[in-house]
């Protein structure tokens, strides 16, 4: 029976001494593997976003080109000289500047999927501002026709900046920001 027993231990230790080394040379081969592939994995992911920001940079650049078109146009005073009365009449031509507003706002809407939020609000603002100029100027009760309410129109933005400056200031950043 000692020698049975003798045989089995043998046996045992035997299939011991050659399956640990096995069984850790295969556990540490799947931990080397898998921590390969998930760095593989990430890189390819950083690669992907990378390709993805080259490709949506210029159309980030052009959404805030067409931004800043869309400011430099409302912008007072030269939306006045853009946009002539078409008769005396102020109310006419107080909707008439907002109409061209708010064309020129809907004509570029999409472009805020891709500015960030902060300036899509200052840009809004700054429409928002215009036209509440362009309403505040004329119910003002001196003025009289289309030509007086252009010429309140300048001299308010004289005075005091339009708002679109303020938005323009904030996209010339955020295009920094990019580089």
């Amino acid at each position: 029976m000692d020698k049975t027993n003798s045989m089995e231990t043998d046996l045992l230790s035997s299939t011991i001494s050659y399956t640990l080394p096995a069984l850790i040379t295969g556990l540490t081969a799947a931990f080397v593997i898998k921590k390969f592939l998930a760095n593989s994995d990430k890189r390819a992911i950083l690669e992907m976003k990378r390709d993805s920001q080259k490709q949506l940079l210029p159309i980030k650049l052009q959404a805030f080109e067409r931004m800043t078109l869309f400011l430099e146009r409302i912008e007072p005073s030269k939306l006045l000289l853009r946009v002539a009365p078409n008769s005396t009449d102020k109310n006419q031509y107080r909707d008439y500047l907002i109409a061209s507003i708010q064309q020129e706002y809907e004509h570029n809407l999409v472009q805020q999927i891709y500015i960030s939020d902060q300036c899509w609000g200052l840009i809004l603002t700054a429409k928002n501002s215009i036209i509440k100029l362009i309403k505040d100027s004329s119910s003002d009760t001196n003025v009289a026709d289309a030509n007086q309410l252009r010429e309140i129109i300048l001299t308010k933005t004289i005075k005091e900046p339009a708002a679109s400056i303020s938005a323009l200031r904030y996209i010339k950043t955020e295009v920094r920001s990019l580089f």
